[in-house]
């Protein structure tokens, strides 16, 4: 779920692209030719695509292998290669770069199925998968160093929690905040700035969740889409991976979840808040300022993008946000402004 930048490519763009790759797919005599079929669709610019291995090589390549489209003024194929070494370098699985032309934005990868968790997990399993992916986040955030990815910084914060009233009040509310009403959001947005800038910074994915992690029977999880990483707080990845977009759970498991994870960070000298009410609120206010954000791209892709089909995840990331603004005092006017905005809002397309 990368920010988007505008111009999307048209069919023919994406045609002649498929052609360069094709051609450079059939220089290197790995793959078998005419076996490119789509492997995943993305929220991004990127295109995967899966292909059959050449049959001499498939006892050292594996059976199939995933050619990348990432039209490089559009996405940042440096970004993904830099990311990957540092992932491996902290013992994660990620697909491992088996060919590459970065100029044009094609990389060969190994393929890591097709089994999400988001497909997998269930309540029987939820635990133990949890499990895997905290070890794994735990791994990336140990490596951490400052001055090795973009920061996470104010600027980066306000910009991507203003995509919530450009795109979510504004384009799909079809609500112009009064003066007064911007002011009372602004303050919200101090709020959250505040306590997730004050959070000790650490390595993250960005988009540490159930569609881009991969289940996998050795080195689960298999970790995809890591190209944006920041340095950024400690409690984003959490968030990301225990308040998804895409599927909820009780409020007490993901408490029990929370524990755990701070009891393992504290106990391999992650920076975590020493207290635990202290994470648990670090925790809830990064997730909030992510459901903000995503509110906001969830409509952009839709209204802009011409991608519908993340509006019928809108409700869940809407009663996260709720639920949150209602638990502190000064969140709580986001609460009393969507009350506002929903009341005023025309009655089309998704209520809540």
């Amino acid at each position: 779920m990368s920010s988007l930048p505008q111009n999307t490519p048209t069919s023919a763009e994406q045609d002649a692209r498929l052609a360069l790759l094709n051609e450079w797919l059939s220089s290197l005599d790995l793959v078998e030719a005419g076996s490119l079929r789509p492997a995943s669709s993305d929220a991004s610019f990127r295109r995967y695509f899966r292909l059959d291995v050449a049959a001499a090589l498939r006892g050292k390549l594996g059976d199939t292998l995933i050619a990348m489209d990432a039209p490089p003024e559009r996405e940042n194929v440096p970004a993904f290669i830099q990311v990957a070494g540092l992932l491996q370098e902290a013992g994660v699985t990620v697909p491992a770069i088996v060919a590459r032309d970065v100029e044009r934005g094609f990389l060969l990868l190994s393929d890591l199925g097709t089994t999400t968790y988001l497909a997998r997990l269930n309540a029987d399993n939820a635990a133990f998968m949890y499990s895997d992916a905290v070890d794994a986040l735990i791994k990336f955030q140990l490596h951490s160093q400052p001055g090795v990815l973009p920061e996470f910084d104010r600027a980066f914060v306000l910009r991507e929690m203003n995509l919530f009233p450009e795109w979510f009040v504004g384009r799909h509310l079809g609500v112009t905040m009064t003066a007064a009403q911007q002011a009372q959001l602004d303050k919200v947005f101090e709020a959250i700035t505040s306590n997730v800038l004050a959070q000790q910074q650490v390595f993250m994915h960005r988009d540490f969740h159930s569609r881009n992690l991969m289940f996998l029977d050795q080195g689960n999880p298999g970790v995809l889409d890591f190209q944006d990483a920041v340095y950024g707080p400690v409690t984003y990845d959490l968030g990301s991976l225990l308040r998804d977009a895409y599927l909820q759970w009780d409020e007490e498991l993901v408490l029990d979840w929370v524990v755990r994870y701070w009891q393992s960070a504290k106990q391999v000298g992650l920076p975590v808040n020493p207290d635990i009410d202290a994470f648990y609120r670090d925790f809830e206010f990064m997730a909030l300022q992510r459901h903000l954000k995503i509110l906001g791209i969830f409509c952009r892709l839709n209204y802009r993008d011409g991608k519908s089909i993340y509006m019928g995840d809108l409700p869940t990331v809407m009663d996260y946000v709720r639920k949150t603004a209602n638990r502190y005092t000064e969140l709580k006017p986001l609460t009393r402004l969507l009350d506002t905005f929903e009341d005023k809002a025309p009655q089309v397309g998704y209520t809540f």
